[in-house]
């Protein structure tokens, strides 16, 4: 077994990681930081447990250390779940120590160095290890994208074989996207909030970087153009989003495409069996109905439209967030990184 630990594992996505790894069958769930106010206190006793799955009697029993490396040094992966003004320094602070870091937080995705990671889309990104590692640390950061980045880009990765020049998306992004005190109720009930912080420009930036060209020691961005709208919208989970592609791609083919997807990697404990599924009613995917397929680490894709355009869903906080660090670590761990 592989000892892990979880940085800030009281919040949202610290949760999801705890849920996800507290019965791994390749990792242990061995160290959980949070803030100075609840360390030296028993999980248990400091979480206010708000997933839709039972608390993980396992972890309850794990004392809670205040989020610095040196607590970390028994463990061999760190994932992190820290808001990403904290998460810059002990992210860094962790590689120097020798640790792998897998990280949900904005810090350092777009780091030159640092690989920005969907395993089904760009596992050979994982060469920036190396790089990272000839600067003299056995360490390293390993992010995942921003959340609709992740459930656009897997949507797209089928469809790669056909060149396209522009991608245009407008998301309807859930609640829980935000943190658990993120958005006030009287902010989204009966309302629809059409701005969310940096978002945009995450998906404008971070679908090219992912979807670029690893040369070396560089990667060469996408050569399209992406343009987000990003909505906040009164679901508790799972995003949604309208995607327009110029392509030249027929509707069938791209049906095809879907279908006939297969990922350049199998075996993974949280691997679900389908990536990525095509749904043929017309009114799907729905977040109440297909936001917990594969475990929640399936995306949705349905409409689909001569233009080239489909909708695409997935759920926020497993595919798009705690999820997408440990598929992350177990690709990782299968590479032999570790």
């Amino acid at each position: 077994m592989i000892n892990v630990g979880v940085l800030g594992a009281t919040g949202a996505v610290g949760q999801r990681f705890v849920q996800l790894l507290a019965n791994h069958p390749w990792f242990e769930l061995s160290v959980l930081t949070a803030s100075e106010r609840s360390a030296g206190k028993l999980y248990r006793d400091v979480v206010n447990w708000r997933l839709d799955v039972p608390f993980p009697e396992q972890a309850g029993d794990l004392t809670i250390h205040p989020t610095s490396a040196d607590q970390l040094k028994d463990c061999e992966i760190v994932f992190s779940a820290l808001p990403a003004e904290i998460a810059t320094g002990i992210e860094s602070d962790c590689r120097a120590a020798g640790l792998a870091v897998c990280s949900n937080a904005s810090s350092h995705r777009m780091d030159p160095d640092i690989p920005l990671v969907i395993p089904e889309v760009n596992p050979d990104h994982l060469g920036l290890i190396d790089v990272q590692r000839d600067a003299g640390s056995d360490g390293f950061i390993v992010t995942n994208p921003n959340c609709s980045t992740i459930i656009l880009v897997l949507a797209l990765t089928p469809l790669r074989s056909s060149a396209f020049s522009d991608v245009r998306v407008a998301t309807m992004q859930a609640i829980s996207g935000a943190g658990f005190a993120g958005v006030p109720a009287m902010g989204i009930y009966d309302n629809i909030i059409p701005y969310i912080g940096s978002e945009e420009t995450k998906m404008e930036t971070e679908t090219l970087k992912i979807m670029g060209k690893l040369d070396g020691s560089e990667i060469h961005p996408a050569g399209f153009a992406v343009s987000a709208s990003c909505h906040r919208v009164p679901v508790i989970d799972g995003h949604t989003m309208a995607v327009w592609i110029d392509s030249d791609m027929t509707v069938d083919e791209a049906r095809t495409a879907f279908r006939t997807y297969v990922p350049p990697f199998s075996g993974l404990p949280l691997q679900p069996a389908k990536s990525i599924m095509l749904l043929d009613e017309v009114d799907r995917p729905q977040p109440r109905l297909d936001r917990n397929r594969g475990g929640g680490m399936t995306v949705s894709v349905g409409r689909l439209r001569e233009g080239l355009r489909f909708i695409a869903h997935g759920h926020n906080t497993i595919r798009g967030a705690a999820g997408a660090s440990v598929l992350n670590a177990e690709l990782i761990a299968s590479k032999q990184y570790l």
